[in-house]
């Protein structure tokens, strides 16, 4: 599970300086950060380190990427991005946040040269891995909820299974819109007209 910020051993450098406190970490300080592999994010303020995804977490989400991103772009409704990108969301909630993958409504989009997204965007997905599960379900999606992202989905390679969960009316939790194991399917209040069958993202 990702822990959060603690003392890191980096090498001191002129360029660097020191490293902020757990809790005083911003979108600068992320960007020194060494380019050594490991996904980094900041929420609140802690910087959190995940491990490096599993063959199965990449498959599946490849799979996403392509039902999500086709849809979107036949029907032009915006575009879809997949981590790494940084999306730096609204108060210093995240500076930033890497969901695995991100939906952006047409109009909002980045430019061609943007590091990052600035903003709330419209749906985000995380794929669930034994190591970061808890980080997923807990502290982002909590930043998640505090910054009023429409809707959020998981999915579980381990049980088959993916659940689609929008933002209530008064904005205080999230609600279960859809949940498909295999056979099954799933639907979204962003993106009316999805529907995705769960074989075709788990298929064994």
């Amino acid at each position: 599970m990702p822990e959060p910020a603690r003392p890191l051993i980096f090498p001191e450098r002129e360029d660097t300086g020191s490293w902020p406190a757990p809790g005083q970490w911003t979108y600068a300080d992320y960007c020194r950060l060494p380019d050594d592999g490991q996904r980094y994010e900041v929420i609140r303020g802690y910087l959190y380190v995940s491990p490096s995804p599993s063959a199965i977490h990449q498959r599946a989400l490849s799979r996403l990427f392509s039902r999500l991103d086709r849809f979107v772009r036949e029907q032009s409704l915006g575009e879809v991005f997949f981590a790494p990108f940084d999306i730096l969301l609204p108060e210093g909630l995240a500076e930033p946040v890497q969901p695995d993958l991100v939906f952006i409504r047409a109009g909002e989009e980045p430019g061609d040269d943007a590091l990052n997204f600035q903003g709330v965007p419209a749906l985000v997905v995380e794929v669930l891995s034994p190591g970061t599960r808890r980080y997923d379900l807990g502290t982002k999606l909590g930043a998640y909820l505090e910054a009023g992202i429409p809707e959020v989905w998981f999915a579980d390679p381990a049980a088959l299974t993916i659940w689609v969960h929008c933002l209530s009316e008064d904005r205080k939790r999230y609600l279960e819109l859809s949940r498909g194991g295999r056979g099954e399917s799933v639907t979204s209040r962003a993106l009316p007209g999805l529907r995705i069958t769960v074989s075709e993202i788990f298929p064994r």
